[in-house]
């Protein structure tokens, strides 16, 4: 069992980035296109970083933030978009916390 978080993927709009951990590469291309639109989305509306994390229950929750003195980071449209990718794709993160409950933590 993890003991700690397990980063799936994240985008910064600082570094006009998208990272999707290695360990993951066994997704199918179609989840890791659509993970990688979402984060690369979500950074260029709002800005700062997006990151989609796995407790160690398996758990998946999304994270936002941005440097100190970003004026142009949007806090609540970042809040606001999680709620919206929440709720619109609810199923692809039911998907992902299974895949990673079954892979990494050997549930069945």
């Amino acid at each position: 069992m993890y003991e700690e978080e397990v980063v799936l993927c994240g985008a910064s709009s600082y570094t006009k980035s998208f990272y999707l951990n290695e360990e993951f590469d066994g997704l199918p291309q179609a989840v890791k296109d659509e993970l990688k639109i979402l984060c690369v989305l979500h950074t260029e509306d709002v800005g700062g970083v997006l990151t989609l994390v796995f407790d160690q229950d398996g758990n998946l929750s999304f994270r936002t933030e941005c440097e100190e003195g970003d004026l142009l980071y949007d806090e609540i449209g970042a809040v606001l978009k999680i709620k919206q990718y929440q709720r619109e794709k609810a199923e692809l993160m039911e998907s992902l916390e299974t895949y990673f409950k079954i892979v990494f933590l050997g549930e069945e």
